[in-house]
């Protein structure tokens, strides 16, 4: 399973499009903090607010894009049968792709921390909101990289998984919207399914809900659990 972890880091590090993902999450990052988080005066709390408000696309739409070649790719490549017969389980190789991918999207949502430490040239941070902000990005990050993980399985090409990744995620975000739509119990189903106005937002604040630390994991164990069902079907096929 570490083998596996460490091949699939180490294609990320060594890829251009790996690369090409941290230089525009850098690049997106910088502006809209320098844009929107430090413009005119505010509160440390509120500069920490606004940088997590839009940070929190950082995790999901990455993790799309990084999970889109875990199977996939191997599969444009080749490379799929020669890996699901080797001597692994199913269970330890998707968990394999998921600790590689997870180690990479970390060393991206790592390597933004230096923006809110801008904050103590001016003022004091708040580093409570900071490390739970951070907290809410990894695991926000860990259920929608399992889910593209999970469409990585399904899906024949790197194209068609990052599309099928960005539908679920994408569909997990309007839930807040159609909680307002439906009616009872719908309504407080669809509310409770909202990755980021339920699950994220009280992380901005500096605070963490017992839900949340409950939901988003759950959300992960079951994307790579479908994944492992998905790749048994297959072999067996």
């Amino acid at each position: 399973m570490f083998t596996v972890a460490r091949r699939e880091l180490a294609g990320y590090l060594t890829s251009p499009v790996g690369w090409v993902i941290f230089a525009l999450v850098l690049m997106l990052d910088g502006l809209l903090f320098n844009g929107l988080a430090l413009e005119g005066e505010r509160p440390t709390s509120e500069v920490l607010w606004w940088f997590f408000y839009f940070s929190a696309g950082v995790p999901m739409t990455a993790s799309v894009f990084i999970a889109m070649r875990a199977f996939a790719g191997e599969r444009e490549r080749g490379t799929l049968v020669l890996l699901t017969t080797s001597p692994i389980g199913d269970g330890a190789l998707v968990l394999g792709k998921y600790l590689g991918a997870m180690a990479f999207l970390l060393l991206l949502v790592l390597s933004t921390v230096y923006m809110p430490l801008l904050v103590m040239v001016n003022g004091q941070l708040a580093w409570g909101q900071l490390l739970s902000g951070y907290l809410g990005l990894v695991l926000l990050g860990g259920a929608t990289m399992a889910l593209g993980i999970f469409a990585s399985t399904l899906a024949r090409t790197q194209v068609l998984a990052a599309v099928l990744g960005g539908v679920m995620v994408v569909f997990l975000l309007i839930t807040w919207w159609l909680s307002h739509a439906a009616d009872p119990p719908l309504d407080g189903l669809f509310s409770h399914l909202a990755l980021f106005n339920t699950h994220f937002k009280p992380f901005m604040d500096g605070g963490v809900h017992s839900q949340t630390l409950v939901y988003l994991p759950s959300i992960a164990f079951l994307a790579l659990l479908a994944s492992v069902r998905v790749l048994q079907a297959r072999r067996w096929r």
